[in-house]
């Protein structure tokens, strides 16, 4: 984006012209700089402006301390030289007469502008006044503007959004920054209050608040902008009058409290409604805003509305995606004895829902069924899968009490003809009771990660057995079981494949990693023991998690035993 406008407006000079970063990296090179240098900008941009141009006269590097390119540069000076050299892309000499000026892209990111054209001897000077008085100013508007929309699209939160807003144009064009924006249900929030405090932003939560509603006739400035009017000049005296509504009383206080003397307020508006209104003060700057300045502003709130409206559309999805995630994912039953947990992290670039999921059910013969399954995606058709898989799955393991290998060879065998669920992982099983006290795992593995069984003195390992090949594969091999005794204070762990995966190293490195620090978390209480292993997921894996955490108790007293174990079903409800 900024290449693209400064390109654009260096090709109007006349001359060859390229813009470098604080860092003297490349960032923009217009066509004359392209024919002059014989080198594409693509290859040229990103690279080290001296290390790739400057020369001596003999054609070595030129040294940086004797560059006065990058002296001037250094000091932040504009310089001028009649004749100086740089380097073609073919090696060969450009003799060259050269103009480098700062560049401001924000207030905290600074640059410099370097201008240039073959070496004439007759002496054509370079023109600086122009550069000065027209040229550059243009190239800092376009360079702010270009910033403007990659920080505010780069974020889908609106205060963060609202944030990278104020650190943008404070104090580069006002002192204060004011955005009042329209809630859904009609009302004016005045969202934000910000200001430059000696080189930090700091808010003024005092002024922030509810405003009321939008005035439908009044004249003052931030009136008509909430209304979608044009943008208007304001200082202390426009809301001096008698006020004619709750904003003109509010907007007389933000004026006495800020110290505000001109103020510049335009609407913001999205792509449907107007969404709010930004103002820019100054107070501490002597130079009051002028309608030269509008403009300006009215490109920087189309860029923000743009921002805000995809925020806010993302902020709605997000809302009707958790309340859909929390009624896909059940809740988890109260099991005397046991400790029971669970976790569900969506994928970043995702609809806040996915593929992933976890189960807890009693099952007639007073069993509890685990289940932790991964359908392929992370969107909603991935979530619309689960949902599906998940309440078939129910239904089987409670009319048929199989073993959980047969009820799982059934339930694949069924999906082509019930669902549209390609491919998809699963762990099944029973976890009950025996009379001796100790709690017995029964489970079959279609194709996920194995359980993670930790138990109290430390120690972890993997329950690999039982595992066949996943679901919708349908090779017709018939799945097996396993079964192991949970030590008393153990913790089975039950995940899906996001907390292991990471693109820079092998599934095995991610199981290791998560056997050595369940290990280190033995002794921890459940709920914590699970949010750490969230915690420690990998960093650079974008799919969804779910972790489903199981503690069993330690083993009982014989008269609790037989109490606990009795057949009766109205004792054990």
């Amino acid at each position: 984006m900024l290449q693209r406008l400064l390109g654009e407006a260096l090709d109007r000079l006349g001359a060859g012209a390229y813009a470098v970063d604080a860092d003297w990296t490349l960032v923009a090179m217009n066509a004359q700089a392209e024919m002059l240098l014989g080198l594409s900008a693509d290859d040229a941009l990103g690279q080290d402006a001296h290390d790739l141009l400057h020369r001596q006269a003999n054609g070595m590097r030129m040294p940086r301390s004797q560059c006065s390119i990058m002296e001037a540069f250094i000091a932040g000076q504009v310089r001028q030289e009649e004749q100086g050299f740089f380097a073609r892309g073919d090696g060969s000499l450009l003799p060259a007469s050269w103009l480098v000026t700062p560049l401001r892209f924000t207030h905290q990111e600074t640059g410099a502008l370097v201008v240039f054209h073959e070496y004439d001897p007759a002496g054509v000077c370079l023109p600086v006044s122009t550069i000065h008085a027209g040229l550059l100013p243009e190239l800092e508007r376009l360079a702010l503007l270009a910033e403007t929309t990659t920080q505010l699209t780069a974020t889908l939160d609106v205060n963060e959004a609202l944030d990278r807003l104020v650190r943008l144009v404070v104090p580069m064009l006002a002192d204060w920054v004011v955005v009042d924006l329209i809630t859904e249900s009609g009302h004016v929030q005045r969202t934000l209050v910000a200001h430059d405090d000696e080189g930090r932003i700091t808010r003024r939560q005092d002024l922030q608040g509810t405003l009321l509603s939008v005035p439908e006739t009044s004249p003052l400035p931030l009136s008509r902008a909430l209304r979608g009017a044009g943008s208007t000049l304001a200082t202390p005296q426009t809301y001096q009058g008698p006020p004619d509504t709750h904003i003109a009383t509010e907007q007389r206080r933000l004026f006495d409290a800020t110290g505000m003397h001109s103020a510049v307020i335009a609407p913001v508006r999205g792509l449907r409604e107007v969404l709010g209104a930004l103002t820019l003060g100054r107070s501490k700057q002597p130079k009051p805003f002028t309608t030269a300045e509008i403009p300006l502003l009215e490109d920087i709130t189309r860029r923000a509305g743009l921002a805000l409206d995809n925020a806010r559309l993302y902020q709605r999805q997000r809302k009707v995606a958790d309340t859909m995630q929390r009624h896909l994912l059940p809740q988890l039953p109260s099991v005397p004895g046991l400790e029971m947990n669970a976790r569900y992290l969506s994928a970043p670039y995702a609809s806040q829902v996915g593929g992933d999921w976890y189960d807890v059910f009693h099952l007639p013969d007073r069993a509890l069924a685990l289940v932790i399954g991964d359908v392929a995606g992370h969107d909603l058709d991935a979530a619309a899968g689960m949902a599906q898989l998940r309440n078939i799955l129910r239904a089987y393991a409670w009319s048929q009490q199989e073993p959980p290998s047969v009820i799982v060879d059934r339930f694949d065998r069924a999906l082509p003809h019930i669902t549209d669920v390609g491919m998809a992982t699963m762990i099944l099983g029973r976890l009950q009771l025996q009379n001796d006290g100790q709690w017995h795992l029964h489970w079959t593995n279609a194709g996920h990660p194995p359980p993670l069984l930790v138990t109290h003195d430390g120690q972890a390992r993997y329950l690999t057995s039982g595992h066949g090949i996943l679901l919708g594969a349908q090779a017709g091999i018939r799945r097996t079981d396993a079964t192991s005794t949970l030590p008393p204070l153990s913790t089975l762990v039950l995940y899906t494949d996001g907390l292991i995966e990471s693109p820079g190293h092998s599934i095995d490195d991610g199981l290791q990693r998560l056997r050595r620090h369940a290990a280190r978390l033995a002794h921890h209480p459940l709920e914590s023991f699970t949010d750490a292993l969230m915690e420690a997921r990998p960093s650079d894996n974008d799919d969804d998690v779910a972790v489903l955490t199981i503690r069993v108790p330690p083993v009982a007293a014989p008269s609790t035993r037989t109490a606990s174990s009795s057949d009766d079903p109205k004792e054990a409800a």
